[in-house]
C-alpha cells in the first residue's frame, strides 16, 4: 500500500453528544450568541423585564431573568433536547412563524458546550423548579413568575474554540450590543445587564404614542433623535417606520444601521442596498448613512429559517421591498427640515398654524433666480404669490428659515426665525433647487431647451468629441445640443433653458466628462442623476454675487418647499440654525 493512502474507515452514526457539539458550533460563536438567544426565549415567553448578568464577559457566567410565562417542571427536561420546541408544530407554522425563537437548537446547543441549569416557575405551580442540566437533577426552588438560565464555563469541553475568545472587554461589548438590538426592536420590554456585580447598560420599559423614538434615544443617544427624520410608509401589507439619520450624522463605517423584519434584527442585501441607495442623492462617497428601521410584514412572504443564527433571511419578492424601503426613506428625506420642525412646533393653541402655509405640492416645483429676478420656467411652476404666508402674520414666525437680514461676503445669507439665527450657504442652496427641478422636468418630459443665439465654440478633445457624437440623443434629452463644428472644435448650440444663464462652455464639458464614465446607450437613473446635478451646479448662484433682500427671500421660500433641500448634491449642508440660547451662551446671558 502507498504510504500516503490511509485504511478507509467505516461509516457510524455520530455519537449525541458529539452532533450536539458540532450543531452548536453554527449556534454559539461566542457569549453573545447565547445572551442573543437566551434573550429571544425571554421575549417569546412574553417577559417585559430581562437581566441578563455576566462574568469574565461572558466567559464565566452568563444568566438570564425574566418574568415571562415560564417553563412547566415536567417540561424542563424536555427543553434540553434537540430539536424540543413549544413554537412550531408543522411545516405550516414553520412557514408563517412569528416567534423569535423555532428551530429547537438553542439551549439543546448551549447545554453542550457549557453547565447549563434551567430554573423555572408558571403561574400554576406553587413554587419553582431547577434543573440541572449536567445531571439531570430536578429540584424545588424559591422563585417568582419567569425564568432563569443559567449558562457557565462556555466552551468548558470544547477548549480549542474557548481559545478563539477575545478579550472579556470586547467579548462584554458583543454581549451589550446584543441586548441593544433586542432593546430597539422592544421600547416595552425593560433590560438591564450587569457584568462582574456592576450594572453596566439599562433601558427602562416604554409605553405610549412615542415609546419608539424614546427608546431610540435612550439606546442610540439623543443626537440620533435629532438628527434624523421619522420614517412612515405603507405599500399593500408592507409598512416601514423607524428613523433615518440625516446626511450630516453619517459616519464612516457602517455601525449604526439597525433593520427589523418583524421584531427581528437581521442583515439583508436588499433592504441595506434599498437604504443606501435612498441617500444618492445627499450623501456621497464612502460615507454610512444611519438608521433604524422596522419592516412589518406577512410572516408568510419572508423566510427566516435560512441559517441557525436566523440573522439571514429571504424575501419572497425582494424587488417590492426594496422599492418600499427605498420609497420610505427617500420621502422622510424629501422633507425639507426646517419645514418639519416648523410643524412640529405649532400647537393647536398656536395663531401659526401648518394650515396657514400655502405649500404647494412636490410636484409644482418653485422659483429659480435669473437674471436678478425670481422667474416663472415655461408656465408649469406655482406662482410666487403662494410663496408667502398670509398677510397678517410676522414672517419671521412664519417661515421656517425666517427673513432674510443680510448677505455675508458674498457667500452666505444671514436671516432671522422664531428659534434665532439661520445661516444659509446661497450656492448650496440654490444647487440643491435646481438640481430637483430639473428632475423634475425630465421625468415629466418637460426640459425645455434653448438656443444660443450664438454657437458657443470650444477646442475639443477626441474624447470628447467622440462622447458627444455617442451621446446626441442623451444631451438632446438633457435640453443640451452640441455638434462638431470643425475636426478638432464643438459647439454648443442649446442648454436647458433654466440654466440659460450660466456658461455654455463649462457645462458641456462637465457634462461630456460625466458621460465619458457611463454607457451612453444605457444611461441609468443614477447617472441620469449625477448629470443632472453637474447641470445644476453650473446653473446655482454663484459666490460673490449680490443679491437683493428679495432675491434672498425667494431663493429661502423656494428652500422650505424644496424636497431634499437640507443638503446640496454633494451632501453637504445648505443651512444652518443658531438658537438664541447659544447666542445668550456667546455673550453669557443669563449667568
Amino acid at each position: 500500500m502507498h504510504p500516503s493512502i490511509q485504511p478507509q474507515r467505516a461509516i457510524r452514526e455520530l455519537p449525541d453528544e458529539l452532533i450536539s457539539q458540532i450543531a452548536a458550533g453554527e449556534v454559539v460563536e461566542r457569549p453573545a450568541s447565547v445572551v442573543r438567544e437566551l434573550v429571544d426565549n425571554a421575549l417569546d415567553a412574553g417577559a417585559t423585564h430581562i437581566t441578563v448578568r455576566l462574568l469574565s464577559g461572558g466567559v464565566r457566567l452568563i444568566s438570564v431573568e425574566d418574568n415571562g410565562a415560564g417553563i412547566p417542571s415536567d417540561e424542563l427536561p424536555i427543553a434540553l433536547k434537540r430539536h424540543a420546541t413549544s413554537k412550531i408544530t408543522n411545516l405550516n407554522e414553520l412557514e408563517s412563524v412569528g416567534t423569535m425563537g423555532f428551530r429547537g437548537e438553542a439551549l439543546a446547543a448551549i447545554h453542550s458546550v457549557s453547565e447549563l441549569s434551567l430554573l423555572s416557575r408558571t403561574a400554576l405551580q406553587d413554587h419553582a423548579m431547577r434543573l440541572d442540566g449536567r445531571s439531570g437533577e430536578l429540584q424545588a426552588a424559591a422563585r417568582a413568575l419567569g425564568t432563569t438560565v443559567e449558562v457557565k464555563e462556555l466552551f468548558y469541553s470544547t477548549p480549542a474554540r474557548r481559545k478563539f475568545l477575545k478579550t472579556d472587554a470586547t467579548e462584554l461589548a458583543h454581549c451589550v450590543e446584543a441586548v441593544r438590538r433586542h432593546a430597539l426592536s422592544r421600547p416595552q420590554v425593560g433590560f438591564e445587564i450587569w457584568h462582574d456585580g456592576k450594572l453596566v447598560e439599562q433601558w427602562r420599559s416604554q409605553t405610549g404614542n412615542e415609546e419608539l423614538d424614546r427608546r431610540l434615544a435612550d439606546v442610540l443617544g439623543a443626537d440620533f433623535l435629532k438628527n434624523s427624520v421619522a420614517v412612515q410608509f405603507t405599500q399593500g401589507n408592507l409598512h416601514v417606520f423607524g428613523r433615518a439619520g440625516i446626511p450630516d450624522a453619517a459616519r464612516a463605517r457602517a455601525d449604526h444601521q439597525f433593520l427589523y423584519v418583524n421584531g427581528r434584527f437581521v442583515r439583508d442585501k436588499v433592504v441595506t442596498h434599498a437604504a443606501r441607495s435612498a441617500y444618492e442623492d445627499v450623501l456621497h462617497g464612502h460615507r454610512q448613512p444611519v438608521y433604524a428601521l422596522y419592516l412589518d410584514m406577512d410572516p408568510t412572504r419572508v423566510d427566516v429559517n435560512v441559517h441557525p443564527t436566523k440573522i439571514e433571511l429571504r424575501f419572497r419578492d425582494g424587488r417590492e421591498v426594496h422599492q418600499a424601503v427605498r420609497r420610505a426613506v427617500e420621502n422622510a428625506l424629501a422633507i425639507p427640515r426646517a419645514n418639519a420642525a416648523m410643524v412640529q412646533d405649532s400647537a393647536p393653541s398656536n395663531d401659526i398654524a401648518a394650515s396657514a402655509w400655502k405649500v404647494p405640492t412636490w410636484q409644482q416645483a418653485p422659483m429659480t433666480l435669473q437674471g436678478g429676478k425670481v422667474q416663472d420656467l415655461g408656465g408649469i411652476w406655482q406662482k410666487s404669490e403662494n410663496l408667502t404666508p398670509a398677510a397678517d402674520q410676522d414672517t419671521s414666525e412664519s417661515w421656517p428659515l425666517g427673513k432674510a437680514l443680510a448677505q455675508l461676503h458674498g457667500v452666505y445669507i444671514l436671516a432671522e426665525n422664531s428659534q434665532g439665527l439661520v445661516l444659509v450657504d446661497m450656492h448650496a442652496a440654490h444647487e440643491r433647487i435646481v438640481y430637483e427641478q430639473l428632475k423634475l422636468q425630465i421625468d415629466a418630459h418637460q426640459l425645455s431647451s434653448q438656443p444660443l443665439l450664438i454657437p458657443a465654440t470650444f477646442p475639443a478633445t477626441e474624447q470628447e468629441i467622440a462622447t458627444a457624437q455617442a451621446s446626441e440623443q442623451v444631451l438632446i434629452d438633457l435640453g443640451i445640443e452640441i455638434s462638431l463644428l470643425t475636426a478638432k472644435t464643438l459647439a454648443v448650440r442649446a442648454v436647458p433653458t433654466t440654466l440659460s444663464k450660466g456658461d455654455p462652455v463649462a457645462l458641456a464639458r462637465s457634462v461630456l466628462a460625466e458621460l465619458q464614465q457611463h454607457d451612453a446607450s444605457t444611461v441609468l437613473q443614477r447617472a441620469q442623476n449625477e448629470l443632472l446635478a453637474t447641470m445644476a451646479c453650473h446653473g446655482a448662484v454663484r459666490a460673490n454675487r449680490k443679491l437683493t433682500v428679495e432675491e434672498m427671500n425667494a431663493l429661502l421660500r423656494q428652500m422650505e418647499i424644496t424636497p431634499r433641500s437640507d443638503q446640496c448634491n454633494h451632501g453637504r449642508p445648505t443651512w444652518r440654525q443658531i438658537s438664541l440660547r447659544e447666542l445668550d451662551a456667546l455673550f453669557m446671558r443669563g449667568r
